[in-house]
């Protein structure tokens, strides 16, 4: 019995050790970007958020609502389509559909890289990435909270019609 808890103890203290260890191997840019996407992701969620986020996706790159829908179907959420369409306008020629199926087959695999190895594979910094998805984000919020805002005095309007409707005040 002893054996067994000092072995368990043992496993359990080098997990335990081995765990910081593994997070030390993703670098601080690309938790920061997969961060950044991932919030972007919660923005498209929020009410009348996903069409604000497609349309500062298309605008911002250029691209149409089938190329969105595209990576959408690949399996990338909204945040990583911005990282995969700004990997991809970083490199020569632009967004093609060439540069957005590699920057896709390494994000994706097999094997299946972080977008700080896919960043490194193209050769290119991730720190424009991460400015870029923040900038998308930036503009997807303000533009959701202006229209939150509209639809709240549309909402007030509309109780205050039908109290007069109905001869309240």
């Amino acid at each position: 019995m002893k054996k067994e808890t000092t072995w368990l103890l043992a496993a359990g203290f080098f997990l335990c050790a081995a765990m910081p260890a593994a997070a030390q191997d993703r670098p601080a840019d690309e938790m920061e970007l997969e961060s950044a996407a991932a919030e972007l992701d919660a923005d498209a969620a929020e009410p009348g958020g996903e069409k604000a986020v497609v349309d500062k996706l298309m605008s911002e790159f250029k691209v149409d609502g089938p190329r969105v829908q595209g990576l959408r179907e690949q399996g990338l959420g909204y945040g990583e389509v911005a990282v995969a369409l700004t990997l991809a306008q970083g490199l020569p020629g632009g967004i093609t559909d060439v540069n957005v199926h590699n920057v896709t087959r390494l994000r994706l695999g097999p094997p299946a890289l972080g977008w700080g190895k896919v960043s490194k594979e193209l050769g290119l910094k991730p720190g424009a990435a991460i400015s870029k998805v923040k900038k998308v984000q930036a503009e997807v919020r303000e533009r959701t909270k202006i229209e939150k805002a509209r639809l709240g005095k549309a909402a007030i309007e509309k109780e205050k019609n039908g109290k007069k409707a109905r001869g309240g005040k």
